[in-house]
């Protein structure tokens, strides 16, 4: 991989070749992924003691299967949910466990919910039996609010990663805001998952690709904050466009904030409107494919049609129209690298600077 300068007004863009790059797909999985965290389930899948919920890390990508669980002191833990006996999937489906806790149906050695083992027939005559790895491994789990992150190997402080982001928005009631189902989906685009970052974390395109949205925005205010593994795109409202009533020891009272669009490394977007908040997870599915998925969480239902935050459903499919173009013209053989504007694509630099340093 060529280096990407730290100084942006010298640096040049990841390569072309590695939007297409099989070998490079293939190489994130471990380098990138496993080492960062990911949201994955909001805290009510398990929501009382012996509940137990089911996921794979990144279903599709790195199938690595998980189980939640609530202990009876009420402890959240991240499990492998791969029984230690001969490998056997221990639960196939979100359940509440019963007084035998988690018991492979293959032969039937249990495991409390905590995942410390607890018996197994037929062990007469074995030696050093049991040990700690007859537990199940404890995967890294964290909680910001209501929502729980895991990490296979993490590499990042999991405080560093949340800090300013809770330090700007925390004041929010956001454990209050409500899951929305009917307005929350999912996209398939047909391009590779670092190019949907690009576009996600600059402001360049919006008076270019999003027209309605940009006469909601005040576009000569709006700015990128860079923190240490994400960053925070700060845009007003115009005129008399929806803003958040702020509170007076918020950093931007008397500012006319429209929306705080948070970007923590490598694929997650929490994007806070008065209305509440949009999280976009971006998937990456093959190299050149990328499910992401929208999940809403509503604060004001009064609101939701109101300023940056209405028409989302829009301005995803003019991200994914210009996103998909972008592929193909990356993968050109006479396109090579680009260059970043200093103003407008510090994110975009920022993040290509991440992905150096954890794939080189």
């Amino acid at each position: 991989m060529k280096h990407i300068s730290p100084d942006i007004t010298q640096s040049h863009t990841l390569a072309g070749e590695l939007y297409k790059s099989a070998e490079f797909f293939e190489k994130s999985k471990e380098a990138i992924f496993a080492r960062t965290w990911q949201l994955s389930a909001d805290a009510d899948v398990v929501k009382l003691p012996d509940y137990a919920h089911p996921f794979y890390f990144m279903d599709g990508f790195i199938d690595e299967p998980l189980l939640l669980t609530r202990d009876k002191d009420d402890a959240v833990h991240c499990l492998s949910n791969v029984c230690t006996h001969r490998g056997n999937i221990l639960i196939e489906s979100p359940c509440v466990l019963n007084s035998s806790g988690i018991v492979c149906s293959y032969h039937g050695k249990r495991f409390d919910a905590c995942g410390k083992f607890k018996s197994m027939p037929e062990t007469d005559g074995m030696k050093n039996f049991p040990t700690e790895k007859d537990n199940l491994t404890q995967v890294p789990i964290k909680k910001w609010k209501q929502f729980l992150f895991t990490s296979l190997n993490p590499q990042i402080k999991f405080e560093e990663l949340i800090k300013e982001m809770d330090e700007r928005v925390g004041w929010m009631p956001i454990e209050n805001f409500v899951f929305d189902a009917v307005r929350s989906r999912e996209y398939l685009v047909k391009a590779n998952w670092m190019l949907y970052c690009d576009n996600y974390l600059e402001g360049f395109h919006i008076p270019f690709i999003h027209k309605e949205l940009a006469k909601s925005l005040d576009y000569n205010s709006y700015k990128s904050e860079l923190y240490k593994y994400g960053n925070l795109q700060l845009a007003n409202s115009s005129g008399g466009e929806m803003a958040f009533d702020l509170p007076k020891d918020s950093p931007d009272y008397g500012k006319n904030v429209a929306a705080y669009y948070f970007w923590l490394f490598p694929n997650t977007m929490l994007n806070f409107y008065p209305w509440g908040l949009s999280i976009n997870i971006v998937k990456p599915v093959a190299v050149n494919l990328t499910k992401v998925i929208y999940k809403t969480y509503v604060w004001d239902y009064s609101k939701i049609e109101s300023g940056a935050g209405a028409a989302l459903d829009r301005v995803e499919r003019e991200d994914e129209a210009i996103v998909e173009r972008v592929q193909k013209g990356v993968s050109s053989r006479f396109y090579e690298r680009g260059r970043f504007s200093p103003k407008m694509e510090k994110g975009v630099h920022h993040f290509h600077s991440l992905v150096s340093q954890l794939t080189k």
